[in-house]
């Protein structure tokens, strides 16, 4: 199978290559060229240096990396892999490397913030996978919960139980064929959370002899992980609200130069060194990095000192081994037996194969321990509150039905505490059991239903009222006759969101003794009263606060809504705002914005969340929305907010922007086009020339005749015959890391180029290469010598490797024994570096004189 990259009309990437590691090293060249800000920005985010290029904003974040030892883990977990599953690793990481100049040339970040490439470690998918879900299972909630006992008592320890504002929910379903129009089951959902630019997800094909999956990635990150459709299974996952990271109130001491930490079994060391965040504008922050037997110290200030222990620092497993297992799954049993490696996050998981089987499981790892170390931090020299084991087995269940997963407390109910209200569960089971005959291009009408559940907490409030103007009678008479639907177009839903927000508001001040919570500036916005209240109204409301008149503030906020002028339509003030960490547009200077107003709010199935007692504006939201049909993968449907590319200015920037606005989906598989690097330039005295992927079927008799030809003796390939010619090419072929060009001037064929990266080539061994590096093989075509002909060529075939593919600098090893070529280089502006013995498989070797050329001294030449 040929090495090649297709897009679709939207710019998704299909990639096939001749074998696994072939594919996932392209899979990492693709990543590098479409999301470059997007992987080095979360690369530096779990190495904690961010706040080097993006200044003081960026410093909490970078001090709770270093300090919840991000990076140590993710080598640990990496260097605790297989051998297998490392070298797929590195071969995506190499990919990463090899395109990621190429890809940072294209995205304006690097500029804006000066930001330098660096070599990317072999376990930065793992840091980058840390980064992206520490904070997955929503510890900070348990500091806010122990804030609360502390000032108002342990009795209301849960008092605002609620979906925490930064925990990451879903929707998913699954409807089995005996309810579908095909009698293949449809699997459907989308993960909510923070809509970013560039999105969290990539929408992407995998093809090589073993496999056929595609699915949406996680950029940074090899494979498919929660979402995919390998042709004969697909699955998909929600966050299973577990709670699996524990909190310790530690007790350190200082002895010399020694830490150490209070335990069950009395003083113990503590490992601890000194690093420094560097920080652009301002200055370095110096910060002790403590680790107790329980784990790395993440708060030490002089009111309390916590430590945060969580599995993969426990275990040094994070359950990369799992990714290609999915991706070579054809059944629900194959995918039932990976996952019983998983570690985080803890997922519940949906799946269904072609031979009817389902499946409904949990997956991930949960610590058995005492309730309280799931609700609040617990003091580490107790012994109740060691970690007594694992939960084994996870919960599943048998799927008679539609499977609903929306992050409620069903099938993960015993590994956690505090779960998302059900009202969207609810309302999915209820759209799903209507009826029967479901088909995959009906997806979106459960996918956008926008009624509000959690509507009637506050509505039967209202009702309730009395001593009320005429305008505020008009309005309530209003909401109680609404179809609680929160469309964009609806004022009634404006008018309730205004009226919740009003409330929440009065509510909030009530509890003035939980503002300013001591604490490091990261975990601020778990720590906020008005956040609290905003998501936790209902169980407030229902809770019956004695010193509270609830039914007060209830009337205030609906007399000063109805005081206002008519509301808006929803829409108009719940805007969706895509977070830039630059704070960059989503629209080119030279495009017509379009309206981002949004249908749906929090409790909708069509979940588009703000916050309710401070903004309208919708901050997440589906990071994606999928719909996989088991009968006909190519029916199946998907979309993602902005678009393929993280390059602002790109065509497929956003381009699905107004899809996913309308609650619309796109095919999977649309009409495919090759992605070709061809290349052509008019050069005045010389000619036209052309450069273009070579076709081993089309040109192999040229390639044969010029390779074996005795003027090109120091290639040798002499002494090959046509068929071990066309082997070695159809391999170059396959590889994505290998390319084979021809140059055409005015239409007749005068050069072979063959660019290829040293990482995955024996010249790489031989000196010390740079990310972005390009091998360049040369050969002219016979014929009678043309005054500056090779000059010509030779700086047009510069402007097409730097400026076309984009690399930053050209390695060339041609024999020592060939004046004439290192003489060309020479004069091209190549400067020299080692002679060098190269060792090829075959065991034949070569001593090459190695020359460099840069981007910068060819473009000043």
């Amino acid at each position: 199978m040929n090495a090649r990259v297709y897009r679709d009309a939207y710019g998704v990437p299909h990639l096939q290559a001749g074998d696994p590691l072939a594919l996932v090293y392209l899979q990492g060249l693709n990543a590098a060229e479409d999301r470059a800000w997007q992987l080095e920005l979360e690369r530096r985010r779990f190495l904690g240096t961010s706040a080097a290029f993006l200044g003081p904003e960026a410093a909490p974040w970078d001090v709770f990396a270093r300090q919840s030892r991000l990076a140590d883990t993710a080598q640990r977990c990496f260097e605790g892999l297989d051998d297998e599953t490392r070298e797929w690793i590195m071969a995506y990481t190499e990919g990463v490397n090899h395109a990621l100049p190429v890809g940072a040339k294209r995205a304006p970040e690097f500029a804006q913030t000066s930001l330098t490439l660096q070599e990317w470690e072999p376990w930065a998918p793992l840091g980058i996978w840390l980064g992206v879900h520490i904070l997955f299972a929503g510890f900070p909630t348990k500091l806010w919960r122990t804030h609360v006992a502390q000032h108002l008592g342990d009795e209301n320890l849960e008092l605002f139980s609620s979906e925490g504002p930064r925990t990451a929910g879903s929707n998913g379903w699954l409807i089995p064929g005996s309810l579908t129009a095909s009698g293949q089951a449809i699997i459907a959902g989308d993960p909510h959370r923070f809509i970013e630019s560039p999105g969290i997800y990539q929408q992407l094909r995998l093809t090589c002899p073993e496999y056929d999956v595609l699915g949406l990635a996680v950029p940074g990150v090899p494979g498919i992980a929660h979402f995919g459709h390998t042709g004969k299974v697909a699955w998909a996952i929600t966050n299973a609200m577990s709670d699996y990271q524990d909190l310790y109130a530690e007790q350190l001491r200082r002895t010399g130069s020694t830490v150490e930490a209070l335990g069950p079994d009395g003083w113990k060391p503590a490992s601890s060194h000194t690093e420094v965040v560097e920080v652009a504008g301002a200055d370095p922050i110096e910060l002790e990095v403590i680790e107790t037997e329980r784990g790395p110290v993440i708060i030490d200030t002089p009111s309390q000192t916590v430590s945060l222990r969580y599995p993969p620092r426990v275990t040094g497993r994070l359950g990369f081994e799992v990714l290609p297992k999915l991706l070579r799954a054809t059944s629900v049993d194959d995918l039932d037996a990976a996952l019983e490696g998983w570690v985080e996050p803890v997922n519940v998981v949906l799946a269904a194969d072609t031979s009817g089987g389902l499946l409904h499981r949990t997956a991930g790892m949960v610590p058995t321990r005492d309730h309280a170390n799931r609700l609040r931090v617990v003091p580490g020299w107790e012994a109740d509150h060691q970690w007594q084991g694992w939960h084994d087995p996870m919960p599943r269940a048998t799927v008679d039905g539609p499977a609903v997963m929306a992050n409620a407390r069903e099938l993960a109910a015993p590994l956690g505490v505090e779960f998302a209200a059900p009202h969207r569960s609810r309302r999915i089971a209820e759209l799903l059991s209507a009826r029967s005959g479901w088909a995959v291009e009906e997806m979106p009408s459960i996918h956008t239903d926008t009624y509000l559940g959690s509507a009637a907490s506050v509505l039967d409030l209202l009702a309730g009222l009395e001593d009320l103007s005429p305008e505020a009678v008009a309005l309530r008479t209003e909401l109680l006759r609404w179809d609680r639907r929160m469309d964009a177009a609806s004022t009634t839903a404006s008018s309730y969101a205004a009226i919740r927000k009003a409330l929440v508001s009065r509510l909030a001040d009530h509890f003035p003794v939980l503002e300013g919570a001591d604490g490091p500036e990261v975990f601020a916005p778990w720590m906020d009263p008005l956040t609290h209240v905003s998501y936790a109204l209902e169980n407030l409301l229902a809770a019956g606060l004695v010193e509270v008149n609830v039914s007060w503030l209830a009337r205030e906020a609906l007399e000063e809504v109805a005081a206002r002028k008519p509301r808006p339509p929803w829409g108009e003030t719940h805007q969706v705002a895509p977070l830039h960490m630059l704070r960059g547009p989503v629209f080119g200077a030279d495009e017509e914005p379009i309206d981002l107003g949004v249908s749906g709010d929090h409790h909708c199935v069509m979940s588009t969340s703000s916050l309710p007692g401070l903004t309208d504006v919708c901050i997440r939201a589906s990071a994606a929305r999928y719909a996989w049909d088991l009968a006909d993968r190519s029916a199946s449907r998907w979309i993602v907010p902005l678009g393929a590319s993280g390059v602002l200015g790109d065509p497929h920037h956003h381009d699905q922007l107004p899809h996913w606005l309308r609650g619309e989906l796109a095919p999977v598989e649309g009409e495919l086009t090759r992605v070709e690097k061809g290349f052509t330039q008019e050069v005045e005295g010389f000619g036209s020339l052309r450069v273009v992927e070579a076709d081993p079927d089309r040109d192999l008799d040229l390639i044969h005749g010029w390779v074996t030809a005795e003027r090109a003796n120091y290639w040798g390939m002499g002494h090959l015959s046509r068929e071990e010619i066309e082997e070695i090419y159809r391999f170059l072929d396959s590889v994505p890391t290998h390319h084979v060009y021809l140059a055409y001037l005015d239409g007749a064929p005068i050069a072979l180029l063959q660019t290829y990266d040293p990482q995955a080539d024996p010249v790489g061994a031989s000196y010390a290469g740079q990310a972005g590096d390009l091998g360049l093989h040369f050969l002219m075509a016979p014929g009678d010598p043309r005054p500056n002909f090779t000059g010509n060529l030779l700086k047009v075939l510069g402007q097409f490797v730097f400026g076309h593919l984009g690399h930053p600098r050209v390695v060339v090893d041609p024999d020592v024994r060939n004046d004439r070529a290192i003489d060309r280089f020479l004069r091209t502006g190549f400067v020299t570096g080692p002679e060098v013995k190269i060792t090829y498989p075959d065991g034949t070797t070569k001593t090459a004189q190695l020359a460099f050329l840069t981007r910068e001294r060819f473009l000043g030449a």
